[in-house]
């Protein structure tokens, strides 16, 4: 069974210069590193002018720069070569938005690649296309620092390349004409914008160069994108994402952009009070599916789009899409189970669980690896083949159950197991050749023990406070959300209501598959808690109403009935 542990309170020779701020406030930064007012101040009112740094500190952005003007100057083609999903789409946007407002929009072309045909990165086909088009300038985003050989490619075509992108470099940089990418910039102060923060950092410069007459700030309304970007790609929400994070929501809930506005009308997202959670479980997925199931152009054309019908048919599109890859993924998921059904009737389940089929399409397995990993409770690797077509490498995405690092297990293989491997401890990918992959179960098998011991694992899950259900009000509400944008780096405040008694159970939802708790306060008032996709048999104590349980839970502001209503999101139930 699960335990939590709940972080201790603030050592009395600590903290105080937190003492202005109220108990739960003081007591959440402090346990986010944070100690003293002036930093307070910074994280709860992060700055547009005073926060975000000089863009010029990032290596290669005057050369990038000058080039861009001058092919601007000599009315040359340029192309915005993005990458297909969450952050190159925006990213992509910001550039080309930059271009139509400066005027300059006849010269440019945006190229997204498509996942399953051309892969992630430069294409060398892609490039010729691209040359032969007559374009004199490529412009990359979130991609190419991988890519020296597609880029010396483009240079010998008579391309000049300028490279942004956050990704880390490789042993070899390519000899692009320039390099923006903070992870190659030691100057610079902030080294975790995702791509399309560093395409910004770009357009900021172009404006100090030239404004070509745009009113001061114009940049701004481009944040939109940006913290979009930045509050689904993973990475860390402090500094100065935490800027573009806060300030991007703030542009979202007044953005004027045509498909935006569809795609919320039909999504029923509360514009006016979207958060950084109706970016990650609405926009982000169907974003993705137009790479994942069909051609990422059209989720930049979405959100690109001045017109109103083509919006309309376009948010139709993504929606269709998404609910495709969820289709896909169940029935993926579904012959997954009868394979393992079969397969482990007479037998015990290893410890890591590897399942592969060359008609399964890698982009999608990270999300059925993820359920497969919480039904079993161990680490799950699935392989499938870009096309489906019996060509091409074997690649695939693993999920850990926290038992081990996935990187640290991929890492204690035998060398040329995988041919690539990437990730972090929770979450990974992989690529492998094909005459290796009949072994990857048992070379799994065999080196898990081995990671598993070297992993330290955390002895118990952190809780930041207990709270009473008669805390669960408003004014706790505001405390919290004075801390938002909520992401990787900045976690969403977690609490623990102990020794609660169920008041009564729902399972509500057209399929009956969201679970709803209530209890009810000293006063007689409710409180409702909530998880969506969950049943009963989720949880590791018996759930019926007059339990008494440990409720693990967040805070949280549902407008789904056109009006604000306070209610709690289920973490866990101990």
């Amino acid at each position: 069974m699960k335990s939590y542990s709940v972080r201790e309170s603030i050592p009395k020779d600590q903290g105080k210069g937190l003492e202005a701020f109220p108990e739960l406030t003081r007591h959440l930064l402090f346990h986010r590193g944070i100690q003293n007012a002036e930093d307070a101040k910074t994280f709860l009112n992060p700055d547009y002018i005073s926060h975000v740094h000089d863009p010029y500190l990032l290596s290669g952005m005057d050369k990038a720069v000058q080039r861009i003007l001058s092919a601007i100057e000599k009315k040359e083609k340029i192309c915005i070569y993005s990458d297909y999903d969450m952050d190159g789409i925006p990213g992509a946007i910001v550039l080309s938005d930059f271009f139509k407002k400066i005027g300059y929009k006849e010269n440019i072309r945006v190229y997204i690649p498509h996942r399953h045909d051309e892969g992630f990165g430069l294409n060398h086909d892609a490039i010729e296309d691209i040359a032969k088009e007559g374009a004199k300038l490529l412009i990359t985003i979130d991609c190419g620092i991988a890519d020296p050989k597609e880029v010396a490619h483009a240079n010998s075509l008579g391309l000049d390349v300028i490279v942004t992108d956050h990704h880390l470099p490789g042993k070899t940089l390519p000899e692009a004409f320039a390099i923006i990418n903070p992870k190659c910039s030691p100057e610079y102060p902030f080294q975790d914008l995702c791509g399309s923060g560093v395409v910004f950092k770009l357009v900021q410069a172009l404006l100090t160069k030239n404004n070509f007459g745009l009113k001061e700030g114009t940049e701004k309304w481009l944040l939109d994108m940006v913290g979009m970007a930045t509050c689904s790609d993973m990475v860390p929400l402090v500094g100065e994402n935490r800027v573009f994070a806060q300030y991007g929501l703030k542009v979202l809930r007044k953005s004027p952009r045509v498909g935006l506005l569809k795609f919320f009308a039909k999504n029923k997202v509360n514009q006016r009070d979207l958060t950084e959670d109706d970016i990650g479980f609405t926009i982000a997925p169907r974003i993705n599916a137009a790479s994942r199931m069909g051609d990422p152009m059209q989720a930049f054309r979405l959100l690109s789009t001045d017109d109103e019908a083509e919006a309309d048919e376009l948010s139709d599109y993504l929606n269709q899409v998404n609910d495709e890859r969820k289709g896909v993924v169940a029935s993926m998921v579904k012959e997954m189970k009868k394979k393992i059904e079969v397969r482990f009737a007479k037998k015990e389940m290893p410890k890591v669980l590897v399942m592969g089929n060359p008609l399964w399409r890698p982009s999608l397995l990270g999300l059925a690896a993820n359920t497969l990993m919480e039904a079993h409770s161990r680490p799950v690797f699935l392989w499938g083949r870009d096309g489906g077509d019996g060509e091409g490498a074997l690649k695939g995405s693993c999920r850990s159950d926290g038992s081990v690092s996935l990187v640290g297990l991929m890492q204690a293989t035998r060398p040329g197991v995988f041919a690539e491997f990437g990730g972090h401890h929770m979450a990974g990918g992989f690529t492998v050749v094909s005459d290796k992959v009949h072994f990857l179960e048992a070379e799994l098998e065999h080196a898990y023990e081995k990671a598993r011991e070297a992993y330290e694992k955390p002895d118990a899950l952190l809780v930041d406070k207990k709270l009473l259900l008669e805390d669960v009000n408003w004014q706790t509400y505001g405390e919290i959300e004075k801390l938002a944008p909520f992401g990787v780096g900045n976690a969403k405040p977690v609490f623990l209501f102990d020794n609660v008694i169920i008041e009564e159970v729902k399972q509500f939802g057209k399929e009956k598959n969201h679970l709803e708790l209530l209890f009810r306060k000293a006063d007689g008032r409710k409180v409702s808690a909530i998880s969506f996709f969950s049943s009963l048999a989720d949880f590791e104590v018996p759930i019926e109403k007059g339990s008494m349980v440990n409720l693990v839970a967040s805070l949280e502001k549902s407008t789904f009935r056109n009006f604000p209503e306070l209610r709690l999101r289920i973490i866990d139930i101990v």
